[in-house]
């Protein structure tokens, strides 16, 4: 990618992708996550 783009606007992308799951945690507030491999987990924090 040449252009530069901001992480809201890679998230947004990478959202809208099939194999994609995303998983909301509001502040403060605990989660565990059980996953089955293989797998690649993003943790952003914003």
């Amino acid at each position: 990618m040449s252009e530069k783009l901001s992480t809201k606007e890679l998230v947004e992308e990478l959202k809208k992708r099939e194999g994609v799951k995303t998983e909301y945690v509001e502040p403060y507030q605990d989660r565990k996550l059980s996953v089955n491999g293989p797998a690649m987990i993003l943790v952003i924090v914003d």
